[in-house]
């Protein structure tokens, strides 16, 4: 059976349910030879997960999720094998660890107007010392049984369209394309089936490296698309399961969605054209 590389995941340090050490053993157990965390807005979990899978033969490729928007839409892109001590991407990520911090307290605030009995102390209960975003939100209404799982704060209150929404500060995709190339990356669009066509499009040409073909999301007709869309415009793809664990009820999709070798070798090849 060929490798399975999967290229997409979440540890503690974001909004996923499994610290650094604990996901690659899973990952291993998945079948999986080689994986990139790339929490939300943060590094925390790589170097302990690199020295770990080393260990117990899981290669881990140092990644990042970066939130940016265009078109009025929150939009989010991948950057592999980033140097994660670069000084200007620190400073970032420490800017948007404080942003997600005042952006819970507000999404919060919406939610209380509405009625609901939840408190900020209830969402940093979920987050802990992680980087807070909208899945915490979900997990602390979940518990608090104000709803019966977590994709139910999405669909009712917390979603992009939803009444206790509340958007993120704007980067644009070209500071965060500049940020991914300056720390030495890869700069790939996540979950494109996400997004409409023009925005995949400008994204393009804003000069990103890749697009995530395979993704939980994404039909088999989203996946074609996909790779037409990757050999149209000579990119990369790129996939993996976006996997959180825990509550988010998706344990079952580690080892199930991932990509072979010759697409890591790829960007692997294109990493050392931008670099050379």
């Amino acid at each position: 059976m060929p490798n399975k590389i999967d290229l997409h995941m979440h540890t503690a340090h974001s909004d996923g349910a499994y610290p650094p050490i604990e996901l690659v053993k899973r990952s291993k157990e998945a079948g999986l030879s080689t994986i990139s965390i790339t929490d939300h807005d943060s590094v925390n979990g790589i170097n302990e997960a690199i020295i770990y899978g080393k260990e117990i033969g899981v290669e881990v490729i140092p990644g990042v999720e970066i939130s940016t928007d265009l078109e009025d839409k929150e939009i989010h892109l991948l950057a592999y094998f980033i140097d994660i001590e670069n000084e200007e991407l620190r400073k970032y990520l420490i800017f948007f660890r404080d942003e997600r911090f005042h952006r819970a307290k507000r999404i919060v605030q919406k939610l209380r107007k509405l009625g609901l009995h939840i408190t900020l102390d209830d969402v940093l209960a979920q987050a802990q010392n992680s980087s807070i975003g909208r899945p915490h939100v979900a997990y602390a209404l979940v518990d608090l049984g104000i709803i019966s799982n977590y994709y139910e704060a999405f669909d009712k209150f917390i979603g992009d369209n939803g009444p206790a929404y509340e958007r993120k500060i704007h980067v644009s995709p070209q500071s965060a394309l500049k940020l991914i190339n300056d720390a030495g990356g890869l700069s790939i669009i996540a979950h494109p089936g996400y997004m409409k066509e023009s925005i995949l499009i400008n994204l393009i040409k804003a000069g990103v490296d890749g697009i995530e073909v395979i993704h939980p999301s994404h039909n088999e007709n989203q996946i074609k698309f996909y790779k037409g869309i990757v050999n149209q415009y000579c990119l990369l793809a790129t996939g993996g399961s976006d996997f959180h664990g825990g509550k988010k009820g998706d344990d079952n999709n580690l080892g199930k969605y991932f990509i072979s070798p010759n697409h890591l070798e790829a960007m692997r090849n294109m990493l050392q054209k931008n670099n050379a």
